[in-house]
Parts: C-alpha cells; structure tokens; sequence
C-alpha cells in the first residue's frame, strides 16, 4: 500500500465516520436541557480533567469568547467550577464538580446506546471483524500518541 493509498483511505473513513456521527446528533434522545456543546465540554472535563478555557476552546474548535456564555450557565448550574492558577493569576482552571460529573456519564451512556442502536444490523462476522480493526487502529494511535508526547 502506498503513502497516498494510505491518506485516502483514512480520508474516507473520517467522512464516513462523520456521516455516521451525524446520525448520532439527530437522535432527539440527548439529555434535554443541556446543549450538545455543554455535554461535550462537561465529558471532556471529565474524561481529561481539569483544563484551562483556551485549551477547551481549541479542542471544541470554537473562540473562547464563544465558550464563556457556555461556561457561566455550567458554573450557575453547578456543573463546572473554575479556579484561578496561583502560580499564573492570568490562567483560570475549569473541572467538573459532582453534579457535573453525573450528567457527563448519563451522557456517556446516552451516547454508547445511540452507538449501539446505529450498529444493532452489523452481522456478527462483520462486528467481529470491525472490532478486530479498531483494536488494532487504537493501538496504533496509542503509539504514535505516545511518540509524539
């Protein structure tokens, strides 16, 4: 397989995946009250942990002016709290508190049953074979993730 092969195959199956992820954000099924950009940052949070807003802001590929209106309804909420960096005042840290850690792993779990229902027609064989591939992508990127730390 050649370096170009290997770029458009990857291509295409970021496009699938994001067309199949689509599927997922139609679903009405998302935990009501809660926009599905407050959702993300509240499972990133809890999944990564503490973070500084620009951080989030470049993960969530949105302005950071844009992520505080979302991040003062968390923190009315009490879904987030921020915490100012003693070492560097100009630095605000934002985590997940209990309540918020809740929402994010019913949104987890939201989110892994909207999967389960998109790929419920897989045969077995195909599953089987799918889930030997994505093993084995994840090990991979897990590598170069690791390389490139």
């Amino acid at each position: 397989m050649s370096r170009r092969e290997f770029i458009n195959l990857l291509e295409s199956n970021i496009f699938i995946l994001d067309r199949l992820s689509g599927r997922l954000k139609k679903d009405p099924n998302l935990l009501s009250g809660y926009p599905r950009q407050q959702l993300s940052i509240l499972v990133r949070l809890h999944i990564g942990g503490p973070a500084k807003l620009k951080d989030i802001a470049h993960r969530e590929m949105v302005t950071t002016p844009n992520l505080c209106a979302a991040f003062r309804k968390l923190e009315r909420d009490g879904l987030v709290s921020r915490r100012i960096d003693e070492k560097d005042r100009r630095n605000t840290w934002y985590s997940v508190t209990r309540t918020g850690e809740k929402i994010a792993l019913q949104a987890i779990e939201t989110m892994r049953g909207m999967i389960d229902k998109l790929f419920s027609t897989l045969s077995r064989t195909d599953e089987d074979a799918l889930t030997k591939s994505l093993k084995t992508i994840n090990q991979i990127l897990t590598k170069m993730e690791l390389a490139n730390a």
